[in-house]
């Protein structure tokens, strides 16, 4: 994993970490200023400011210096391995910098603890060595106790905040595979198109040819660019309206193909790509086995914060596919994915592009109409 995808991570991590911090400083100096005042019986408010100054300044100034060795030791480093190693410098600069910083904070603490309550409390340059020495002991004990809590939380949190960002990356590299499966799946199903008609009427497929050149250049490089991302829902017609024009060479009057795209919805982003198979099924499965053809009609609306897209032929129908096939396609249907031996790679990449891509929250429905034809309804959660 790259410096760029750690960095947003170890910031993250860092934010939550210091809530821990003021958490902890807050918690400790109840818990050491109960303790005094009820092993020594020292007056609990003066206590507790001392207590509180204290703790502050020795937990800045050990963080501080803590920083400062890990700046000086990352100067020697890469920025994957200083994204890698963090705020941490080791544990030799670290127990220099809890002896530094428990110095420091000391003194700063009490110099502070005495101007907020009057009283002269003696810091570590004007005490007993021995009063020095026992002072730093009990100071810092809880110190090493914190730095080894935080280590393990910190390098926790870090762990699971890479393993989140592996698990997207992971989703995002399946939907570019199932997203780069889909144009060649398209294009062999034209070609297929193609073939059946040069041997009907030459002439027309030499004009299919050309309108798939056309096509071809219009299309796949605007659909790599959206690969793994998103597109409009104008670009999502457009490809289509391309497709279906090529279809029109072939099937002429039979295939009338309907848009309705409210303009309002025209900018909202889906991925690249992702009616086509729909579209195909379309026409391969409800229009082409009926000899008059038929509509296909192509749409979005939004309902109930959702964005559904239909795709609709007014061809044969589903009963026609699933005699033909020999399958149940009523059970294909009651789970919401009509997958049959002829529908199942375009509808599982639908569905799987969904489920990667949007989780639950996103559904595929494939049902019979009144009369005839088949309605497959995509819905996508928006904003």
């Amino acid at each position: 994993m790259t410096a760029a995808l750690r960095l947003p991570l170890l910031r993250h991590v860092r934010a939550s970490w210091i809530g821990q911090q003021l958490l902890v400083i807050a918690l400790m100096t109840a818990l050491v200023s109960l303790g005094l005042v009820l092993i020594f019986n020292q007056r609990p408010v003066p206590t507790l400011i001392y207590t509180g100054s204290i703790t502050v300044f020795c937990s800045l100034f050990v963080q501080s210096t803590k920083l400062l060795m890990t700046r000086l030791v990352n100067r020697r480093l890469s920025p994957e391995e200083r994204a890698s190693k963090g705020d941490w410098p080791g544990w030799p600069l670290m127990l220099l910098s809890l002896l530094l910083g428990t110095v420091v904070g000391y003194s700063c603490g009490i110099v502070v603890g005495n101007w907020i309550t009057g009283f002269t409390a003696s810091g570590l340059h004007n005490s007993s060595l021995r009063h020095a020495m026992t002072v730093m002991l009990i100071s810092l004990i809880p110190g090493l106790g914190l730095t080894f809590y935080f280590l393990a939380r910190g390098r926790l949190a870090a762990a699971e905040a890479l393993a989140q960002t592996a698990q997207r990356q992971a989703a995002e590299h399946q939907l570019r595979l199932l997203e780069s499966q889909l144009e060649p799946h398209m294009l062999f199903n034209t070609l297929a198109n193609l073939r059946v008609l040069i041997s009907l009427d030459p002439a027309r497929a030499q004009t299919m040819l050309d309108q798939l050149i056309a096509f071809l250049r219009a299309t796949l490089s605007a659909s790599r660019v959206g690969i793994g991302g998103s597109h409009s829902l104008r670009e999502e017609f457009a490809r289509l309206q391309d497709y279906l024009a090529l279809m029109q060479v072939r099937m002429g009057a039979r295939l009338r193909p309907v848009f309705e795209l409210p303009d309002e919805l025209a900018a909202l982003p889906i991925p690249p790509l992702l009616l086509q198979p729909l579209v195909e099924n379309a026409i391969k499965h409800g229009l082409e086995p009926s000899i008059e053809g038929g509509e296909l009609r192509i749409s979005a609306r939004l309902q109930a914060g959702q964005l559904l897209l239909a795709v609709q032929d007014s061809g044969v129908g589903l009963g026609h596919l699933s005699a033909r096939d020999g399958s149940d396609f009523g059970e294909a249907r009651s789970t919401g994915f009509g997958e049959t031996r002829s529908t199942g790679f375009g509808l599982h990449q639908v569905r799987e592009r969904l489920t990667t891509r949007y989780g639950a929250s996103a559904s595929l429905s494939l049902e019979a109409t009144p009369g005839s034809g088949t309605l497959a309804t995509i819905s996508l959660p928006q904003p």
